[in-house]
């Protein structure tokens, strides 16, 4: 069943309702899951879907993973991570993962935004092009 208009905006209201500073607020979320939960409203289930949806997105745009070829030692992961914060915002989780096929260099997801500096990367646009 598609969600209708009206119920997108339910679920836009309820997701705003959900933030504190422009975050999303853990508390507040367990209380807009639980009025949901005892109101019952009609497409209900599409409007939870909606809007996990939209705090599943605002939640990952809290987190960064760093993927590199090589391990980084702890300071330079901390330097990295620091920087991170720096840019976009003190409540950024950091993940550092190694993964050997990048071949050199690092890989930043900061939600649906990636930026992409390895090696592997290079290759490939070289391969395109060629």
């Amino acid at each position: 069943m598609k969600l209708g208009k009206e119920g997108r905006r339910l679920a836009r209201g309820l997701f705003r309702a959900s933030l504190t500073d422009g975050r999303l607020d853990p508390a507040k979320v367990r209380v807009v899951l639980a009025k949901v939960g005892e109101e019952r409203p009609r497409g209900g289930a599409g409007i939870l879907k909606a809007y996990l949806r939209m705090a599943r997105l605002a939640a990952a745009g809290r987190r960064a993973i760093v993927e590199s070829a090589l391990p980084l030692d702890p300071a330079g992961s901390a330097r990295f991570a620091e920087s991170l914060r720096a840019k976009f915002g003190a409540d950024l989780e950091t993940e550092f993962r190694v993964d050997p096929a990048l071949i050199g260099g690092a890989r930043i997801r900061i939600g649906s935004d990636v930026w992409d500096g390895t090696v592997l990367d290079r290759l490939q646009r070289l391969q395109q092009v060629l």
